[in-house]
C-alpha cells in the first residue's frame, strides 16, 4: 500500500493550510469553551438574576449545536475521543468506497462523450492555436521546441535501433513477398502497351554510336580469336566486312519499328514475363537475384550510412536557427497560424480531428482513467489519506461548527423564549 507525503513538512502551501485549519479549530473549539463558561455562571445566577435564564438557554443550545457538529465534522476523518462509534472514521474506513464513487462521478460528469465534445466544439481549438502560432515569436519559439524534439528522438535512437527494424521491415515487405509474379505481370504490361520500344532505341542509338566511334576494336576483336596463321591483311578485310555489317544491322534496328530484330526482342519479353508469373525455376531464378541483392552486406552498409548522413544533418540543421530547415519549418507554422485563424475550412477540418480523436480516447481509456482514480485512492493509507484530506478542506468544515454554535444559541434563546412565552414560568 502505498503512502502519501509525510504531513509533519511538506510545502509552504501545506504548512498555511495546517496553521489555517488549527487557527479555526481554536475558534471553533473557543467558542465552545466560552459557552460553556456562561452557562454555568447563567445556570448559577439565574435564580437571583432571572433574565439570565435566556442566555443559559441561549448558552445550552450553542453547546448543544457546537458538539453535535464538532462530532459530525470529526466522525469523518476520525473517532471522536477515539471511541469505537459506529459510522464514525468515515474516509479512513470507506476510501475505497469513495475512490469507487470518484471514479464513476468523473466517468460519467467529465468524461462523457457529449460533455467533451461539446467543449471541444466551444473552445475552437483550430483558430485559437492558429492564431498564436501566427505570431511569428510564437512560431520561432514552435520550431525552436521542434528542434528540441528532434534532437532528443534522433539522440535516444540508436544506429542498431534502426538498422534492425530497417532490416524487420526489408524483410517482411520485400524479402518475404515473392517479386517473380508481379514483376512479370509489369513486364507484361510494358510490352503490350509498348513502353519499352524507347529503351530498345536508346540502345540502338548507344551501340551504333559506339561502333562507329571504334571500328578498330571489332578488328581486334576478330585478330584476338583468329588462327595465327591467318593473314593480317586478311583479318583487317574480316573486322571491316564486320563493322559494316553490324553498323548497317543497327541503324536498320533503330530505323525500323517492324524489324525482325525488334519483334524477336519482343516475343522473348513476352515470354520472359509468362515464364516469371508461371515457370517455375524463371521464378526461383528470379527469388534468386532478389535474396542476393537484399542480403547483400554491401546494400546494408550503404543503408546504414545513409542513415548516419540523414541524422547528423537533420541534427545539423536543427541545432542552427538558421539553417534552411529551421526557416522552412518556422515558415510553414506561421503560414498554417494564418490559414488556421483566418477561417480556412482547414480548421474545422482540424477541430473535426480533434473531436473524432478526443471521442476515441474517450470511449476507449476512460475506464482506465477512472480505474487510475480508484486503484490510486485504493492504494493510499487510510489514516494518511483521512488527514491529507481534511489539511485541504478541514478549515472550510470548521465553521460548519461555528454555524452551529450560532444557530443552536439562537435556536436554544427561541425555544426557550416561545416555551416560556405560551407555558409561563
Amino acid at each position: 500500500m502505498s503512502t502519501l507525503p509525510a504531513l509533519g513538512g511538506g510545502s509552504a502551501a501545506d504548512q498555511e493550510r495546517r496553521a489555517a485549519l488549527r487557527r479555526m479549530k481554536a475558534i471553533a473549539t473557543g467558542l465552545l469553551i466560552v459557552l460553556a463558561i456562561v452557562f454555568v455562571i447563567a445556570f448559577a445566577l439565574q435564580e437571583r438574576y432571572p433574565w439570565l435564564a435566556y442566555v443559559r438557554a441561549a448558552a445550552e443550545g450553542g453547546m448543544v449545536g457546537a458538539l453535535a457538529d464538532w462530532f459530525a465534522v470529526t466522525a469523518l476523518f476520525r473517532r471522536p475521543l477515539g471511541l469505537p462509534i459506529p459510522h464514525t472514521a468515515l474516509i479512513p474506513r470507506k476510501k475505497d468506497q469513495i475512490g469507487e464513487s470518484l471514479g464513476d462521478f468523473v466517468e460519467e460528469n467529465f468524461l462523457s462523450d457529449e460533455v467533451l465534445v461539446s467543449k471541444l466544439a466551444s473552445l475552437q481549438v483550430a483558430a485559437k492555436a492558429g492564431a498564436w502560432l501566427a505570431v511569428p515569436t510564437n512560431a520561432s519559439f514552435a520550431a525552436g521546441e521542434g528542434a528540441v524534439l528532434l534532437r532528443g528522438v534522433l539522440d535516444v535512437v540508436s544506429d542498431e535501433d534502426v538498422q534492425r527494424v530497417a532490416e524487420q521491415l526489408v524483410r517482411k515487405h520485400m524479402l518475404e513477398p515473392e517479386w517473380s509474379g508481379t514483376l512479370g505481370l509489369l513486364l507484361q504490361r510494358l510490352v503490350e502497351d509498348g513502353h519499352h520500344r524507347g529503351a530498345v532505341d536508346v540502345l540502338a542509338d548507344r551501340a551504333l554510336a559506339w561502333a562507329n566511334e571504334h571500328p578498330e576494336r571489332i578488328t581486334e576483336i576478330v585478330s584476338d580469336r583468329s588462327p595465327s596463321w591467318l593473314p593480317s591483311a586478311v583479318q583487317r578485310l574480316i573486322g571491316e566486312r564486320l563493322h559494316r555489317e553490324l553498323t548497317g544491322f543497327l541503324g536498320a534496328v533503330r530505323a525500323d519499328p517492324q524489324h525482325a530484330a525488334r519483334r524477336s526482342l519482343d516475343e522473348w519479353l513476352a515470354g520472359l514475363a509468362q515464364d516469371m508469373q508461371s515457370k517455375p525455376e524463371t521464378i526461383e531464378a528470379v527469388e534468386r537475384v532478389k535474396r542476393s541483392f537484399i542480403e547483400d552486406p554491401r546494400l546494408r552498409q550503404v543503408a546504414l550510412d545513409s542513415w548516419n548522413r540523414l541524422k547528423d544533418s537533420l541534427s545539423e540543421a536543427a541545432e542552427d536557427p538558421a539553417s534552411e530547415l529551421r526557416i522552412a519549418f518556422e515558415s510553414g507554422l506561421r503560414d498554417l497560424g494564418t490559414r488556421l485563424a483566418s477561417g480556412d475550412p482547414l480548421a474545422d477540418k482540424v477541430d473535426g480531428w480533434l473531436r473524432d480523436a478526443a471521442g476515441y480516447v474517450v470511449k476507449n481509456y476512460r475506464h482506465r482513467a477512472t480505474e487510475l482514480i480508484t486503484d490510486t485512492v485504493a492504494s493510499w493509507n487510510g489514516q494518511e489519506a483521512s488527514e491529507r484530506i481534511e489539511l485541504m478542506v478541514g478549515r472550510d468544515l470548521q465553521f460548519i461548527r461555528l454555524n452551529g454554535t450560532v444557530v443552536g444559541s439562537l435556536a436554544g434563546l427561541a425555544i426557550f423564549a416561545i416555551a416560556h412565552a405560551v407555558l409561563g414560568g
